[in-house]
């Protein structure tokens, strides 16, 4: 039996259940992965070691299609506007569908609406980094210190107003009482680039961010914003160890456009789920120092109601908004 395209979507718009060969018309040609972000950042490197192993499970080329801008808005804007044909999906993380909505007044897209979710990718924990900038600050409080001694004397930069690297940064830096001049960037490589290039004082990045800063020698990472150590950064201490009681992750999921059939996002989380497990993605997680967090839809919606009154609660806080 042969059944188009337009038969597949036209049934499972009805709810009408899909037999086994229904479903062998998909995946047909090549899928993409919006990440919306510019290469070389923690969402571009989750992204790429997802499409290999899902190319080869899926039997079609998973291509992924950097479209950055407005703090993963652009990107997220166009996800939200594709064919729900399944051959579109979006690595979207926190930024993107739990704290943008209160920073942007005017969002071109809706979090809750113009999503299907697949699942869950991974959580990542932030650390704190100071670059070359400023040799003589060794450890947290040296930095608490030098920021206390000179309010607004010292930077610290972002991938974006209202990013969670913003938001982590400044979650710590109001927990303890200093005052840093914020340096923002339009993504992540180009912020760890300023900072390792002396152009601004520190920064909360992605642990396998820190990881690879720090190999210069120069750049040192101060603490990790976690309640435990990381096996990856086993001699960083947590910010807890210096009393503050804080727990910070960026985390990444998988959409797909509203409407876009059923069947098809089962199938694809099944492949997802089957990917997160490959040797070639453990390794990339573990350059994060992040694990594998496979979870139902219903699992991922339930995240999102739960980060999104409290970041919501950050971004008054700051009085953070944007035209």
């Amino acid at each position: 039996m042969t059944i188009s395209r337009r038969q597949l979507l036209t049934a499972a718009g009805a709810g009408t259940m899909l037999s086994a060969p229904a479903l062998a018309a998909w995946p047909e040609r090549a899928i993409r992965i919006i990440s919306p972000y510019n290469a070389g950042g923690v969402n571009d490197i989750l992204a790429r070691g997802l499409s290999v192993p899902m190319s080869g499970i899926l039997k079609q080329s998973v291509v992924v299609e950097n479209r950055a801008g407005a703090g993963g808005g652009i990107g997220a804007a166009v996800a939200a506007r594709s064919a729900p044909d399944g051959y579109t999906a979006f690595l979207a993380n926190v930024d993107t569908q739990a704290i943008n909505q209160f920073i942007y007044r005017n969002l071109p897209y809706d979090p809750e609406k113009d999503f299907s979710p697949v699942t869950l990718v991974t959580t990542i924990p932030f650390a704190i980094v100071i670059g070359p900038s400023r040799p003589n600050i060794r450890d947290l409080p040296g930095l608490i210190a030098a920021a206390k001694a000179d309010p607004n004397g010292l930077s610290f930069c972002s991938w974006g107003v209202g990013s969670t690297s913003h938001l982590a940064f400044e979650r710590v830096a109001r927990h303890v009482g200093m005052e840093l001049l914020h340096v923002p960037f339009t993504s992540q490589a180009p912020a760890m680039q300023a900072v390792l290039a002396s152009q601004v004082d520190v920064m909360a990045v992605p642990a396998g961010g820190a990881e690879a800063m720090a190999r210069d020698g120069q750049t040192r990472i101060l603490a990790v914003v976690e309640a435990e150590r990381l096996a990856l950064l086993p001699n960083v201490p947590t910010v807890k160890e210096f009393g503050i009681d804080l727990t910070i992750g960026l985390w990444q999921a998988l959409y797909m456009p509203a409407r876009t059939p059923q069947p098809v996002v089962a199938q694809f989380r099944a492949a997802a789920h089957e990917a997160m497990q490959t040797p070639g993605f453990q390794e990339v997680l573990r350059g994060q120092a992040a694990k594998a967090e496979p979870t139902t839809p219903e699992g991922l919606t339930e995240l999102e109601r739960r980060e999104r009154p409290a970041w919501s609660a950050i971004v008054r806080q700051l009085d953070i908004r944007i035209e």
